[in-house]
């Protein structure tokens, strides 16, 4: 890795530390794993893949690094932004692969949508694992993506569910991990402006008027009244208060009010 200037190196030094918090809570990463970064371009994934190999500098537990980027036939990169991307991780010593496909696979029959594109990424980085030999995918996301996630699954789901640090597929076969769960988006995005990372612009068509890009406003304008917003509804799923939750013996009878009446009332909560 390129040698940075002192400052530079404190400001990467404590990034990798705020990683690490969310790695040693999970326990994501441990002697001999094989860890494939999932790169987008974007700053999430590039500070992940920096922090990854500032953290291995002096960590007693030693781990491999690669990693593949999916890179969309309809909204293609610039030579210079392919370029970019392979000097950084070839300066990082992590071998990157590029995967270059049609986010409408022929035997896909649905149309574009967020979900299309995140479905069809994920199940070209599982192939690529799968040919590859690696067990662990580790992708970018932060605690604000998060937040946003259970937000998005409570609104336009009607769901408890969050997106998880580390979650299992194809029972254990594949895992996913979020080493930045603990992580501000905004540090994220101080820590790529002050190293100058090769950021590639969203291409998204949807990436002005998606469910995501409301619940960030959303949380945007809470956090004004409580600045503690984002980690609070992060971690709400590890403080689930059951007294104020149905249990499984009246989650049928909710369901049948809700067909029959058009939902429970409206009485005050807790």
């Amino acid at each position: 890795m390129t040698p940075r200037a002192p400052a530079d190196a404190r400001v990467l030094e404590r990034f990798a530390h705020h990683v690490g918090r969310g790695i040693n809570r999970f326990s994501m990463i441990g002697p001999g794993d094989r860890v494939l970064i999932g790169v987008s371009g974007g700053k999430d994934s590039l500070a992940l893949s920096l922090a990854l190999v500032e953290r291995r500098r002096w960590v007693p537990v030693d781990y491999e690094l690669a990693a593949v980027q999916v890179e969309w036939l309809e909204y293609p990169m610039s030579d210079a932004e392919r370029e970019a991307l392979d000097r950084f991780y070839e300066g990082l010593g992590i071998p990157l692969n590029r995967i270059r496909a049609s986010i409408h696979p022929s035997w896909w029959k649905r149309g574009f949508s967020c979900y299309t594109c995140a479905r069809n990424r994920k199940r070209l980085l599982f192939d690529e694992a799968e040919r590859l030999g690696f067990r662990t995918i580790a992708l970018g996301h932060h605690l604000d993506d998060i937040a946003e996630t259970t937000m998005i699954n409570l609104f336009f789901r009607g769901e408890f569910s969050t997106m998880m640090p580390v979650q299992q597929f194809f029972g254990g076969k594949v895992r996913i991990i979020r080493p930045m769960c603990e992580v501000r988006g905004a540090e994220v995005a101080r820590v790529a402006r002050r190293l100058g990372l090769p950021t590639v612009p969203s291409r998204c068509p949807n990436a002005e008027k998606n469910q995501r890009g409301l619940m960030r406003d959303i949380l945007r304008q809470v956090s004004r009244v409580d600045r503690h917003a984002a980690t609070n509804l992060y971690g709400a799923a590890w403080r689930i208060n059951r007294d104020y939750l149905p249990g499984a013996e009246t989650a049928t009878a909710g369901s049948e009010a809700t067909a029959d009446e058009g939902g429970p009332g409206t009485g005050e909560g807790p």
